[in-house]
């Protein structure tokens, strides 16, 4: 048995946020989190470190080794020593979590010489976010984003993937990420169910194929509920963006961007405070890696 796994998972922007509704959608990104796991002869104990923001609590880390651990029952038999280093700026809405937990569960399935099929890899990580308190519904479509790439469009509440679609072309997308961090956790979940059964409608646009509207309505939608401003999207849009809207329960904004208008999408950017990343829509799965 290998008892050393390594593995990559990548983050995902919002659609259709679910925390309103329990409907969601996500789009996987290129950014991307690297999880190295080394099982130990200390059962219960696990060490977690997260290399690129060392500030962050491990406990996400943590609550997935135990959960990996548990459903093969070896619980008592190991204990875990993990790295994550990631591209993914934190409370942002990027999904962060999402990756880390996915990234985590395959490494440690790898060092444990195991398989499991792709949807129960994505339920260890959304228990193990649950656990955690790092997410409000368990934020499936978020997981499976992060997994499978591409349009995940799922039912939260059941944990149903509803439809997949493969993008026609691989546009750029790009991030307007603010120096504020938001976490998920601590969310007004009271004013964001206020537009469920909008959003819910929204998420049957998404369902349709017009995804890129779906996703700018809802980021207006959640926006305003959440109060932000508004402005980084409109103007993303103005200069030529598909769709542009509120990632998650924010601060980052999103947009999908045609490659000529990136450059436009950028200028109208750089009067707002903070990053702008420049990344692609990702179609590669989760996966372990050398």
């Amino acid at each position: 048995m290998a008892l050393v796994g390594k593995a990559v998972a990548h983050g995902a922007v919002t659609i259709i946020n679910a925390i309103s509704c329990g409907f969601g959608a996500a789009l996987g990104v290129e950014l991307k989190t690297e999880a190295f796991v080394k099982l130990t002869s200390e059962p219960g104990h696990v060490e977690g470190r997260i290399l690129s923001h060392p500030e962050e609590s491990t406990i996400l880390i943590e609550k997935t080794v135990n959960r990996v651990l548990k459903h093969f029952r070896l619980e008592d038999e190991y204990g875990a020593y993990v790295e994550t280093k990631s591209d993914i700026p934190i409370a942002r809405g990027l999904k962060s979590s999402s990756a880390a937990a996915n990234a985590v569960t395959v490494a440690v399935i790898a060092a444990l010489g195991q398989e499991v099929d792709d949807l129960t890899v994505v339920n260890l990580g959304v228990d193990a976010a649950l656990d955690a308190g790092v997410t409000i519904t368990g934020a499936f479509d978020d997981a499976c984003a992060s997994y499978f790439g591409d349009i995940v469009i799922t039912d939260n509440y059941n944990r149903k993937i509803l439809k997949q679609v493969h993008p026609r072309e691989n546009y750029p997308v790009l991030i307007h990420v603010p120096s504020e961090k938001v976490y998920t956790a601590k969310s007004d979940v009271k004013k964001m169910k206020l537009i469920g059964r909008e959003v819910k409608a929204l998420h049957k646009l998404a369902l349709q194929d017009e995804y890129w509207a779906a996703m700018t309505l809802n980021g207006l939608a959640y926006s305003t509920v959440l109060k932000y401003d508004t402005k980084a999207a409109i103007d993303a849009l103005d200069a030529g963006a598909l769709a542009s809207g509120l990632s998650g329960t924010g601060p980052a904004v999103a947009a999908v961007v045609p490659p000529e208008k990136v450059d436009y999408v950028k200028e109208a950017w750089q009067k707002f405070q903070g990053e702008i990343i420049e990344t692609k829509i990702n179609s590669i799965k989760a996966h372990v890696v050398p």
